[in-house]
Formats: structure tokens, C-alpha cells, sequence
């Protein structure tokens, strides 16, 4: 057999593996009400903001054309880096074309090799790839656990910086991260903190900052990463820190400097994005309000919820299967949820990550509230369904 054909083959063993798991998964466009997007504040479709974007692509074309350190710098993105870096309340900001590279850059040119980053247990995929593309000593943590992770600080000798990485809002849990007990632990054990806020920036905090000003960690953390793709409704993500550790990102992170810039069109939509999260905190305000209120018609339907008060509301089933089956029973009412399987999350916790938008309102709330307990039910989940 060719090395192609054995590849062929490989390749389509994996593919029924999958399949026979209830874990392939398929791309299908949206359909019905939103609460599988992380569009939170309804911004990708705000008409100020879809208007930057058309009109920054007229004056400046679709693409960048290069990376930023050739013909890709456009005075757009240095506007925007500065009004974000206000924003967070940090030196300075850099731009970068997603979040998974902006993870990707600041753990893998930071960090170095007698490092050691204590990463949580739970953190989403672009932060556990970078930790360990990072060349650092890797310990891995409980999840929420500041006693343990202060143990195994403790347990673990190093050489080098010792480096604290954390989301401050869990993507697939929706739970907050004790992000004032980490920074207590950084002082008192002369750690690095790291927090990546992908859904907590433009929800959370006084002005929409993120969960790092809300929970007063602000002076402890050193860099955050901040996606604009979810809450602020276009696309990319922001380093904010230090104008040192920014500069060396610029000058030594192989994911800024060999990748071409996004479109310029990215950085006109998000200087709007800021202004609307500035401008229209009733956004943010109507979410919290939201999400309290499906939290509470779950638990009065009998759906075991995690406590809290974010916008991400897991409903834990457990099988693969079971999940699918629910997810699509709640789809063929017209309600746009997905089923989040492993590798997403540990085996055996096969879940619906329903995320509430301003998009929705209470009545749509009631009414997939009663599908989805009729769904859990048809499905014989007596775990998540009290009788």
C-alpha cells in the first residue's frame, strides 16, 4: 500500500471513530433564535458599526496586503490599540488577527524554557495549545482551586518566572474565575498572572472592561487577552499590557510578525464597537438581566444549573448521544442550540452551552425553557430534570 492510500485509510478509520462516538461534527448555518453565538450585546449586526466596517473597507480596500512589519500597518490599527489600551486601563495594546494567536503569542514568546506555567485545568483550547507549544514546565491545576494551585506553587521547584494562566470567565462552564485570590497568591509567591477575558470584556465591570477591573485584580494582572469577536461583535483580539512586554511581542512573537494584518476594515468596526460599548451600557445591564432570569426559569423547571450570574448557561447531560439528540429536538423548534462534546470538554460531560444574547427576550426565555424540559424528559435524563 502507497503512503498515500495508508494515509487514505488512517484518515477514515479516525472519521468512523468519531462517528461511532456521536462526536463528528458538521457546520451548519444559523438557524432559528441565536443562543448557541457568543454575539452577546447584538453589536456584529449594531448599524454604527456595520457601517465603520463598509466604510473602512472603501478607504482602505478588503485586505491588509502583508504583515504589519511590511506594507500591512494601517494608522487604523494604531488608533485602535491606543483607545483599547485606555479602555483596559493598560500601556498599551496590540492587535492580532484571533484570540488563539494571541495566545499562541504571548505564551510562546514570554514564557521561556525554565519557566513554569500553572494553567487551570478548564481553560479553553487556544490557552492549553500555547502552554504547551510555551517550552515551559507545565502544572496543570483544579479547576477554580486557589488552595491547590497555591500548593503546587509551592511543590514545584523552578529555575525561571513562575506564570499563573486562567480565563476569568469559563467558556464552556460560565463560571468567574477568583481572580482577587490569584493575585493575592502572584504577591505573596512572586508569580506572573495572565488572564485571558474572551467573554468577560464588554460585558463585565463598571464600563464593560472585563472581569479583571470588576474583581479589582487590575494592578496584579500582567497581560490580558481579549477577544473582539464575541461581546464587541467583530473579529480579532487584544493584547493589553506593559509597554516593555507589549513592544517585545511586536518585536519577537512569531504569530504577529509572520502573519498578514486583518483587514484594516476590522480595526474602523471595532474603534465603533468601543464607542457603542461606551455609549450604550443598557446593553450590558439587559444581558446580566437576561441570564439571571433563565437562570432562575431552569431551576424552577427542576434543570440543574451552575451557579452564577454570566451569560453562558451549561445544561450538563453527560452522553454524547443524549446531548445530540436534545440539541436537535430543541433545533426543530426553531431554537438555535448546540451540543458541546469532548475534545471541547472532559469525556463524560456532554453538555448544551446555551449563551443568552440582547437578542432574545423573556418570552422566547418561557418558551425554550418548556422545550428544552420536554426534550431532557423524551430523552430519560432524570439527572438534570428533578421529578
Amino acid at each position: 500500500m502507497s503512503a498515500a492510500k495508508e494515509l487514505e485509510a488512517r484518515i477514515h478509520g479516525r472519521l468512523a471513530a468519531l462517528r461511532a462516538g456521536d462526536l463528528l461534527r458538521v457546520m451548519r448555518p444559523p438557524a432559528g433564535v441565536d443562543l448557541s453565538s457568543n454575539d452577546y450585546l447584538q453589536l456584529s449586526t449594531h448599524p454604527a458599526i456595520t457601517a465603520a466596517f463598509a466604510a473602512g473597507i472603501l478607504a482602505e480596500g478588503a485586505g491588509s496586503t502583508g504583515s504589519r512589519l511590511l506594507r500591512g500597518e494601517r494608522s487604523a490599527f494604531a488608533e485602535v490599540e491606543r483607545r483599547f489600551a485606555a479602555f483596559k486601563g493598560a500601556d498599551k495594546a496590540l492587535f492580532f488577527s484571533s484570540g488563539y494567536l494571541a495566545n499562541l503569542a504571548v505564551l510562546t514568546t514570554i514564557v521561556e524554557a525554565d519557566d513554569v506555567i500553572f494553567s487551570d485545568a478548564l481553560n479553553h483550547a487556544s490557552l492549553i495549545d500555547a502552554v504547551r507549544l510555551s517550552r515551559a514546565t507545565r502544572v496543570v491545576f483544579p479547576h477554580n482551586d486557589p488552595a491547590a494551585l497555591a500548593s503546587l506553587i509551592d511543590a514545584t521547584p523552578s529555575s525561571g518566572i513562575r506564570f499563573i494562566v486562567v480565563e476569568s470567565l469559563f467558556s464552556m462552564d460560565g463560571d468567574v474565575a477568583p481572580l482577587a485570590e490569584y493575585a493575592r497568591i502572584c504577591r505573596e509567591r512572586d508569580a506572573v498572572l495572565i488572564v485571558d477575558e474572551a467573554h468577560a470584556v464588554g460585558i463585565f465591570g463598571s464600563e464593560g472592561t472585563g472581569l479583571i477591573e470588576a474583581l479589582g485584580a487590575a494592578p496584579d494582572v500582567l497581560l490580558s487577552v481579549n477577544t473582539a469577536g464575541k461581546a464587541l461583535g467583530v473579529g480579532g483580539a487584544f493584547v493589553a499590557g506593559p509597554s516593555w512586554a507589549i513592544e517585545y511581542l511586536v518585536q519577537r512573537a512569531r504569530p504577529f510578525v509572520f502573519s498578514t494584518a486583518a483587514p484594516p476594515a476590522m480595526a474602523h468596526a471595532l474603534l465603533a464597537s468601543l464607542d457603542v460599548v461606551r455609549d450604550e451600557p443598557h446593553r450590558r445591564a439587559r444581558l446580566r438581566q437576561l441570564a439571571r432570569y433563565l437562570r432562575e426559569r431552569l431551576r424552577d423547571a427542576g434543570v440543574d444549573v451552575v451557579v452564577g450570574e454570566s451569560q453562558i448557561v451549561p445544561v450538563h447531560i453527560g452522553a454524547n448521544d443524549v446531548a445530540v439528540a436534545v440539541a436537535e429536538a430543541l433545533q426543530a423548534d426553531g431554537f438555535d442550540v448546540r451540543a458541546i462534546r469532548p475534545p471541547t470538554v472532559p469525556e463524560g460531560t456532554a453538555r448544551l452551552r446555551v449563551s443568552v444574547n440582547t437578542g432574545v427576550d423573556e418570552h422566547l426565555l418561557d418558551r425554550f425553557v418548556h422545550v428544552l424540559t420536554r426534550a431532557l424528559k423524551e430523552a430519560g435524563l432524570c439527572s438534570a430534570v428533578s421529578s
